[in-house]
């Protein structure tokens, strides 16, 4: 049995426990640590400094890193395999959150707030001090809603019988926001939520019977206001929480908080952004105009619906690649594989496509129905189905923004891949299986755009950037399910087999 490591984390006093010689990617991550390059070692944004203990720099440490940041003990989290203990300082928990943008915020206000990523699967919810623009304190947890339904859809149809999410989801983050808080709850001024139409809906106790059939028209998508006592939140009566408005359909204010983070809305280049996720959204302009499309992916980026599909947790294949005449897998946690998660399952239709043992039409090309990546697990037809449906409506939605824009695949200048799957995601197996049709130098994983949006605004009143947003409903669009179909299909050449099929079969 393996050894283990204790990992203390400043400065929120976290502690955990490690396999030794383990990458600590996926334990971090589940404390919102983000990985804006997919963990590859080549961005330093999740660099940690080694208070105690000793940690040799890697390879990755050398090239990105300054002589002056080694010598201070700084290393890249996603390359550190911890052999004994460590006290690590994390920088994302202790460098100013809001960067330049938070001169206003910091002489606006004085006190706490929370920033909440209110997802259709996990949580996650910061503590700042607004003075400094420090983050305070991090949590991440699971939506409890999904007991009634991974996708929205789910949730939509069971609340139209009844409040119970509404009182599930109020009572979680209230919960949520008191943890995070402690003894400093009276503290906090300012709640900001973002979260997808039907979160909001949901959080806000607005009705959802319009989400529920076509053609899916909210009739009420404003912030919305709420004073702690109205929630039974145990905070300073004059504290106020704020779910911020949506853009229109299933499109959240966590593409509103998404534009704002990334600056979408800034300059005239005309670039996108897309949040990868059981409702996929997706948003395409510049400062003069945006179009914004929300589009049923599945749970396919998710793993569900994948025979052995898992979260990205410890356990699961999250890299797959060709190497030396054989299919070769990263595991989270370096253990054994128990399933395949999402950007795991991409990795390998990849892979699959190159060596031919994919066809572009999707099917297998030798008799088996089924690829060993590493046993136990394996790709199955149905789970390339599965990725087939949900990359074609990605896909098909791009291209439908594109023809309102009046604009080609050519003119984008780069798209941000927003959420923690985005993170995760190779750029270069996005682009191979036709996922987003934009050359993978061009695609930038963002992390939580959503989270980082909701931080940017704190105190900020209203959103000019609303007057230029349009929302386009795609399945109203005569042209979708055609364009759906072309975008099913895998870019290549000829259906038959490659010469290396044979040998993954």
């Amino acid at each position: 049995m393996s050894a283990k490591v204790r990992i203390e984390l400043d400065p929120l006093g976290i502690v955990l426990e490690a396999e030794a010689g383990s990458t600590l990617e996926s334990l971090l991550a589940e404390y919102g640590v983000e990985f804006p390059c997919g963990a590859s070692g080549l961005c330093g944004g999740c660099r940690v400094q080694v208070l105690e203990g000793a940690a040799e720099p890697q390879e990755s440490d050398l090239e990105i890193l300054t002589p002056e940041e080694l010598a201070a003990g700084y290393r890249l989290a996603c390359r550190l395999r911890p052999q004994s203990p460590l006290k690590l300082r994390v920088e994302q928990w202790s460098m100013p959150v809001l960067g330049d943008d938070t001169a206003a915020v910091r002489s606006a206000q004085h006190g706490l707030a929370v920033a909440i990523d209110l997802g259709s699967t996990t949580i996650v919810a910061q503590l700042l001090d607004l003075a400094s623009g420090e983050v305070l304190g991090i949590r991440t947890a699971l939506n409890p809603q999904a007991a009634y339904g991974a996708d929205v859809m789910s949730r939509v149809r069971v609340s139209l019988h009844g409040n119970e999410l509404t009182t599930l989801i109020r009572s979680s983050l209230g919960e949520t926001v008191a943890s995070l808080a402690g003894a400093r709850a009276a503290e906090i001024v300012e709640v900001v939520v973002v979260g997808n139409t039907v979160m909001h809906h949901l959080f806000c106790g607005i009705d959802v019977a319009p989400l529920a059939s076509v053609p899916f028209h909210p009739v009420n998508i404003g912030e919305q206001r709420f004073s702690a006592q109205q929630l039974g939140w145990q905070l300073s009566p004059s504290a106020v929480v704020r779910f911020l408005p949506c853009l229109g359909g299933f499109v959240g204010s966590d593409i509103l908080a998404g534009i704002l983070a990334t600056g979408l809305h800034t300059g005239p280049k005309l670039r996108a952004l897309i949040d990868l996720g059981t409702n996929g959204e997706i948003a395409l302009g510049n400062s003069e105009r945006i179009l914004c499309a929300s589009t049923a992916a599945g749970t396919a980026f998710e793993a569900g619906a994948i025979r052995m599909g898992m979260r990205a947790a410890v356990g699961a294949i999250s890299h797959v690649s060709w190497q030396d005449g054989h299919i070769h897998c990263g595991v989270i946690g370096d253990v054994e594989p128990r399933g395949i998660c999402g950007s795991g399952l991409i990795d390998a239709v990849a892979t699959g496509l190159e060596i031919g043992a994919i066809l572009p039409t999707g099917r297998m090309s030798g008799p088996a129905r089924e690829i060993t990546l590493q046993d136990p697990v394996k790709l199955y037809q149905a789970d390339i189905r599965e990725l087939q449906l949900a990359k074609g409506a990605i896909a098909a939605g791009l291209r439908i923004l594109l023809d309102h824009w009046g604009a080609q695949l050519k003119d984008i200048d780069c798209v941000y891949l927003a959420g923690a799957f985005g993170n995760y995601l190779r750029p270069e197996s996005a682009y191979r299986i036709g996922l987003i049709e934009i050359p993978h130098h061009r695609l930038v994983p963002s992390g939580n755009t959503a989270l980082r949006g909701a931080k940017l605004s704190f105190g900020v009143a209203d959103f000019p950037v609303l007057g230029i947003v349009e929302h386009v409903p795609l399945a109203s669009d005569p042209h979708f399910e055609d364009i759906f179909v072309t975008c099913m299909g895998f870019p290549g050449g000829l259906d038959t087999p490659g010469p290396e099929a044979k040998s993954t079969l």
